[in-house]
């Protein structure tokens, strides 16, 4: 048998351990290596995150000793509890921004100018003056209703009043003072229909002028646009 016989079934042989080989180094060479400065000064190195750096801050390795990237201390229960407190206060300040953001564009949307605001005012002033008129008609036909009632009345004075008399007369009178807070109430309606339009009207002006949407002071208003909505709700109060 020659030399190169003799050889020849031992190459798979070579072959499979080269391979191994091969693999060894890879795995070696992809296992994550983690350094620390302990607290007490000592340097230390791991194939994972060291525990007697876990308060301390821990560099991962790339095979050829570059930093990869660095692994924080863990944090205390407090620590932690502060930092999702901050995260949420962020969070929540960052969700206020977009909103204003959002409300100064569509305030500048529904009000091209001056002009178009100063309408939607009238607008809603007009809807609390109507109802405002509902009630003043209604309080005057009660008074009416009631005239004939008391007339009624007189000729029970010192003796016993009917019952359902004394029912209508009563009925009347609630419902006479029911129009009466509803008067008082779109009253108050007006002043604050006013603010609420003045306020967004000075917002307004300085994004006509060129301020960016959510840089203002204060919130972004946007009940102004629905002040006419919801002041003629007690118009259709005062109608019953």
């Amino acid at each position: 048998m020659s030399l190169r016989q003799s050889l020849r079934p031992s190459l798979p042989l070579a072959a499979l351990l080269l391979g191994l080989l091969g693999t060894g180094l890879a795995l070696a060479q992809s296992k994550p290596i983690y350094s620390c400065v302990a607290p007490d000064g000592r340097k230390l190195t791991s194939d994972r995150p060291i525990p007697e750096c876990i308060t301390r801050e821990q560099k991962l390795h790339n095979p050829d000793g570059s930093v990869k990237s660095l692994l924080p201390p863990s944090m205390s229960m407090e620590e932690k509890a502060a930092l999702e407190q901050r995260e949420r206060k962020l969070a929540a300040e960052r969700a206020a921004q977009l909103d204003a953001i959002r409300r100064d564009r569509n305030l500048m949307i529904r009000y091209r100018n001056e002009s178009a605001h100063r309408e939607a005012r009238e607008s809603a002033l007009d809807d609390v003056s109507k109802a405002m008129q509902a009630s003043e008609r209604r309080i005057k036909e009660l008074a009416a209703e009631r005239k004939p009632l008391l007339d009624e009345a007189e000729f029970y004075k010192g003796k016993p009043m009917p019952g359902k008399l004394k029912q209508q007369l009563d009925a009347n009178e609630v419902s006479a003072e029911a129009q009466r807070v509803l008067v008082e109430n779109q009253k108050a309606e007006v002043v604050r229909v006013n603010k609420v339009f003045d306020l967004e009207l000075q917002r307004l002006k300085r994004l006509w002028a060129g301020a960016p949407p959510g840089s203002l002071d204060g919130p972004a208003s946007g009940t102004a646009s629905q002040a006419g909505s919801a002041s003629s709700q007690p118009a259709s109060a005062s109608s019953r």
